[in-house]
């Protein structure tokens, strides 16, 4: 049996799948955080803090009783969270560290070679020594072991070889992450870290692939074996494929998905109880939400655009002349459609959240109760950034691109 989801289903089935379609006024205790990001999978951390820091805006934009010093509690003193990679650095709910295992062994692999290309002259007989190091002298930083050398100019070509020992040790599981002193990691022993438990928990390579597969398709709802395997980032294509070979009739079902712009609809992969859930799948709240440029919902810009009709590409890599929008543009979302993007920045000087630009989607209009809606989010969010108001630049207003 197919099941036949139109566009409008695929939308709110994602939106709800993500964490979107929840009242986003309801209070946050930190057991119901953990189960939210534990809902997402994992939520991407970034350095960069136009507004605020890409995890905590992830988290705000679905709950606005969010605050950073909650997921401070769960990472560092509750420890139901660990820092590591995903298809990037993530916050990871502990539950799953058993499976991260796998990935530590396999980074051991990947990242060898890798990592002593770029330090040809000091990297590898630096891992003892530096565990040795944090057995006997705690929790550090990599500035700690920079002593009085020169400093480097940012990025991880510049990494000096303690910096690149720490990450190895880090991405491979000897070390994890304890707390961060303003945004900088302070790496420890992963025993002291991992609650004891969950520690010593393992599981085989079979268990692993079941988890890594299943748990990517029930946060997907729909999804082919790339989608699948690029969810987590454990997994390679083929041990997708073998696994779908492998699962019992009724466990998975065929889903014909119809896409944003009315062309050919998708075949896909969805859970044996999609329909089910499809239809349990509620109306995402009316509300406008500004979207950090990490947040999962945008990351694969494919199934973005055929699901919602959204082109959108992050282009802080990209050079500026080439630039369509500009640095750091945040999608704008509501209900269960992305009606524009804006670029905004909190001006913490004058202490307020700037308006630089704006653009709704071809045949979007700007009334007056979507403006108000507009207003009432950049109010909500110039209050979650500790800002005291919100200034339109003059010109802000532009016309679409698309």
């Amino acid at each position: 049996m197919t099941v036949v989801l139109t566009n409008a289903q695929a939308r709110r089935l994602t939106l709800a799948l993500q964490g979107l379609a929840r009242d986003p006024s309801y209070k946050l205790t930190a057991p119901g955080l953990d189960n939210l990001i534990c809902d997402l999978g994992f939520v991407q951390v970034d350095s960069i803090n136009m507004v605020q820091r890409a995890h905590h805006m992830i988290l705000f934009s679905r709950n606005q009783t969010y605050r950073p010093k909650m997921l401070d509690r769960l990472l560092e003193r509750d420890r139901t969270l660990f820092e590591n990679w995903t298809h990037d650095a993530s916050v990871i709910p502990m539950r799953f560290y058993k499976y991260w295992r796998h990935r530590f062994h396999r980074q051991e692999v990947e990242l060898h070679d890798k990592f002593c290309d770029w330090h040809q002259n000091g990297f590898e007989h630096q891992l003892e020594e530096l565990l040795e190091r944090v057995r006997a002298e705690g929790a550090l930083r990599s500035r700690d072991l920079v002593g009085d050398a020169p400093r480097r100019e940012p990025g991880w070509w510049n990494w000096h070889p303690g910096k690149t020992g720490l990450e190895y040790l880090w991405r491979t599981g000897a070390l994890a992450v304890a707390r961060r002193e303003g945004f900088q990691k302070v790496y420890d022993l992963s025993e002291r870290v991992v609650p004891p438990g969950l520690f010593e928990e393992r599981c085989d390579k079979a268990e692993f692939i079941d988890w890594a597969c299943r748990s990517a398709l029930q946060r997907l709802g729909f999804a082919s074996a790339g989608d699948i395997s690029r969810f987590w980032d454990l997994l390679t294509i083929d041990e997708v494929k073998s696994w779908i070979g492998a699962q019992p009739a009724g466990a998975l079902c065929e889903v014909e998905v119809a896409a944003a712009d009315g062309g050919k609809p998708r075949r896909l992969l969805g859970r044996g109880d999609l329909g089910a859930v499809a239809e349990s799948a509620g109306d995402a709240p009316g509300r406008l939400r500004v979207l950090n440029p990490f947040d999962p919902i945008l990351r694969d810009r494919k199934r973005l655009k055929w699901v919602f009709g959204f082109d959108y590409r992050i282009e802080v890599f990209v050079p500026a002349e080439k630039r369509t929008y500009g640095y750091y543009i945040f999608p704008l979302l509501e209900g269960e459609r992305l009606i524009g993007r804006m670029d905004i920045k909190a001006d913490r000087y004058a202490g307020v959240l700037d308006v630089t630009a704006l653009w709704f989607e071809p045949g979007v209009k700007a009334g007056a109760g979507r403006m108000a809606r507009l207003d009432a989010e950049l109010d909500r969010l110039r209050r979650f950034a500790g800002l005291d108001g919100v200034r339109y630049r003059d010109g802000y207003r532009k016309e679409s691109l698309a």
